[in-house]
C-alpha cells in the first residue's frame, strides 16, 4: 500500500526527539557510570529521602485538599472577577519561585505582616524555615494548579445530571454522593500525584526556605555534595536515587490521570441548585476569599517592598539581568527549534518516540541533568565557561513538554485542514512551513515562546551548580543578596524579576496574537 503524500517531513521532528533523548539519556548514563556501586548511603543521605518523601506527601495532600473546596466554590458560583481569579490560578506556574519565597516571607516570615499581628497580640511570630516553610510554599505553588485539575473535574459533569438530581428533588447532600463524590474519586488520585511529582524535584524551596540539615531535599543533597564538597560520586549516586524517584512518580502520575469521564451531555448551562442556601453561598464566598488573598498577598508584598530599592539596585544585579535575558533568549530560541518540528511530526502520527520524548522531560530533574552534563564536560573543558549556555540548554528542554501540548492540537488541524490543498497546488516542504505552517501557528508560537521565556528567567536550578562568582542569572543574585541579608536590596531585584519574567511573558504571548487582534 503506498503512502499517503505529506506536505511537511517528519524526519525534522524525529531528529529533534532523538537529540533530546540522547540528551537526557546520555546524561543519566553518565550520572550512573560515575556513581560508586559499593559506596552506600550515609545517615544524611537516608533523612534527606526521608524529608523529601515527607514534605512531597504533605504538600500534595494539603495543596489537593484545599484545592477540593475551592474547586467547588469556584464551580458553583458566577460572580464578576471569577474568570480573573481563574486566570490568576495560572499565574504561581511562570512566577519566579525565588520572587514567591520573598513574597510568601514578607507576609509569613518572621517580620512579616502576619507575625506583626500577632506580636501585637501578644502572640509568638511565624517560624517560615523549615519543614512547615517548605510545605507552605509548596501550597502556594501547586494549590493554583490542582485547583485547575479538580475544577476540570466538575466542569465534565454534565449538567443533565445537576438537572435531574434537581427534578427527583435530590439535595446537597445526595447530590455530593451520587454525582460529586465519584467525579473526585476519578480525578484527586490523578490530582495527588501530579503534585507529588513536582514536589519531589523542587529544588529552589528547599535552597531557600529549608532551613538545615533536618530540611533537605535529595535535590539539595545533591547541590551540597556538588558545590561544597565536589564529591561527584556522592552527587552521582544521590542523582540516581533522585531519577529513580521522579521517573516513579511521573509513571503513577501517568497511569492514575488516565480513566472514564462522566459522560457526554448537550453543552447546557450549568445551574446548581445545591448551593442557593445561605450556609453554601457563605462557605463558598468564604473559601474563594481566603484563597484569593493568599495568592495575591505575596505578590503585593514583593511589588510594595521592592519600589523602594528598584532605583537603587547595584550594578551588579543589573547585569545579571542582562544575563538573565539573554539566557531567556537563547532558552527559547532552542525550545521553538526543537518544539517545531516534533509537534509537526505529532501531527503526521509520528507520536511514539515524541511523546516519549516529552514524557523523559517531565520525568528528569534538571538538577541531575546538570550534574550529567557537568560530569560530561569536566574532562574536555571547564564547565563554569559553559554555565550560561548549559542553563539555556536545559531550561529548554524543561520547558519542552508544556510547549508541546500547546503547539501539537493546532498543528494537528493545521495538517488536517490544508495538506490535500497544499499538495494539489505542488506545495510541500520549506514552502508549506513558511506559507502556511508557520503564519497559522503565531498565536501557539508566542504562547509557548512567553511560557519557555519566563520560566528560564526564574530559574533558579542548573545555573546553581555551574556559575562561579562573576557569572550569576538575577535569580541568582537575588538568592546571594538574601544571603548577606541585603533585604532591601532583594526585594527591588526581585520585583525587577517579577517585571522582567512577566513582561517576555506578555510580550512574546501578545506578539503571537496581535494579527488576530487587528
Amino acid at each position: 500500500m503506498a503512502r499517503r503524500a505529506e506536505p511537511i517531513g517528519a524526519v525534522p521532528g524525529i531528529g529533534a526527539a532523538l537529540l533530546v533523548a540522547a540528551l537526557i539519556f546520555g546524561t543519566l548514563a553518565a550520572v550512573a557510570l560515575r556513581a560508586e556501586s559499593g559506596r552506600g548511603f550515609a545517615a544524611s543521605d537516608w533523612a534527606a529521602l526521608r524529608f523529601t518523601l515527607v514534605q512531597a506527601l504533605l504538600s500534595a495532600g494539603i495543596s489537593v485538599g484545599l484545592a477540593t473546596g475551592l474547586a467547588r466554590a469556584l464551580a458553583r458560583r458566577r460572580f464578576w472577577g471569577r474568570s480573573v481569579l481563574i486566570a490568576l490560578l495560572g499565574a504561581p506556574f511562570i512566577l519566579p519561585v525565588i520572587v514567591a519565597i520573598l513574597g510568601l516571607l514578607a507576609v509569613f516570615g518572621r517580620a512579616g505582616w502576619v507575625s506583626q499581628v500577632l506580636i501585637y497580640l501578644g502572640a509568638e511570630p511565624l517560624q517560615i524555615y523549615g519543614l512547615h516553610g517548605v510545605v507552605l510554599a509548596h501550597v502556594f505553588f501547586n494549590l493554583p494548579l490542582a485547583t485547575r485539575l479538580i475544577l476540570q473535574g466538575w466542569q465534565e459533569i454534565p449538567a443533565e445530571r445537576f438537572r435531574l438530581a434537581a427534578q427527583l428533588n435530590a439535595g446537597p447532600v445526595a447530590m455530593w454522593q451520587l454525582l460529586e463524590a465519584p467525579m473526585l474519586r476519578r480525578v484527586v488520585p490523578g490530582a495527588l500525584a501530579v503534585v507529588f511529582a513536582i514536589c519531589l524535584s523542587s529544588f529552589a524551596v528547599a535552597l531557600t526556605l529549608g532551613g538545615g540539615p533536618r530540611a533537605t531535599t535529595i535535590e539539595l543533597a545533591i547541590y551540597q555534595a556538588f558545590r561544597f564538597d565536589f564529591d561527584l560520586g556522592r552527587a552521582a549516586l544521590l542523582s540516581v536515587l533522585q531519577l529513580g524517584l521522579t521517573g516513579c512518580a511521573a509513571y503513577v502520575a501517568l497511569r492514575v490521570s488516565a480513566g472514564e469521564g462522566m459522560g457526554a451531555g448537550l453543552d447546557r448551562a450549568l445551574r446548581r441548585w445545591d448551593g442557593a442556601g445561605g450556609a453554601a453561598r457563605l462557605l463558598d464566598a468564604g473559601w474563594i476569599a481566603l484563597a484569593g488573598l493568599f495568592l495575591v498577598l505575596p505578590l503585593a508584598a514583593v511589588v510594595l517592598s521592592g519600589l523602594p530599592g528598584l532605583l537603587l539596585l547595584p550594578g551588579a544585579v543589573w547585569a545579571a539581568a542582562l544575563t538573565s535575558v539573554l539566557v531567556a533568549m537563547i532558552s527559547t530560541l532552542l525550545l521553538l527549534v526543537l518544539a517545531l518540528p516534533m509537534a509537526a511530526a505529532v501531527a503526521l502520527g509520528r507520536r511514539k518516540v515524541i511523546e516519549g520524548a516529552g514524557i523523559l522531560g517531565l520525568a528528569a530533574s534538571p538538577l541531575v541533568i546538570g550534574t550529567g552534563l557537568f560530569i560530561v564536560i569536566y574532562p574536555i573543558a571547564d564547565p563554569f565557561t559553559l554555565a550560561l549556555p548549559v542553563t539555556a540548554l536545559v531550561n529548554a528542554v524543561m520547558a519542552l513538554p508544556f510547549a508541546l501540548r500547546i503547539l501539537v492540537p493546532r498543528a494537528r488541524e493545521i495538517t488536517m485542514r490544508y495538506s490535500r490543498l497544499a499538495l494539489s497546488l505542488d506545495m510541500a516542504g520549506t514552502a508549506f512551513v513558511w506559507r502556511v505552517f508557520l503564519p497559522r501557528m503565531r498565536a501557539q508560537i508566542g504562547f509557548a515562546a512567553g511560557l519557555a521565556a519566563a520560566l528560564s528567567m526564574g530559574d533558579l536550578g542548573v545555573i546553581a551548580l555551574f556559575a562561579d562568582p562573576e557569572v550569576a542569572t538575577l535569580p541568582l543574585q537575588v538568592y546571594r543578596l538574601m544571603g548577606a541579608y541585603q533585604m532591601q536590596a532583594a526585594a527591588g531585584a526581585a520585583l525587577l524579576l517579577l517585571l522582567l519574567s512577566m513582561g517576555a511573558f506578555w510580550i512574546l504571548d501578545r506578539g503571537g496574537r496581535w494579527h488576530a487582534e487587528a
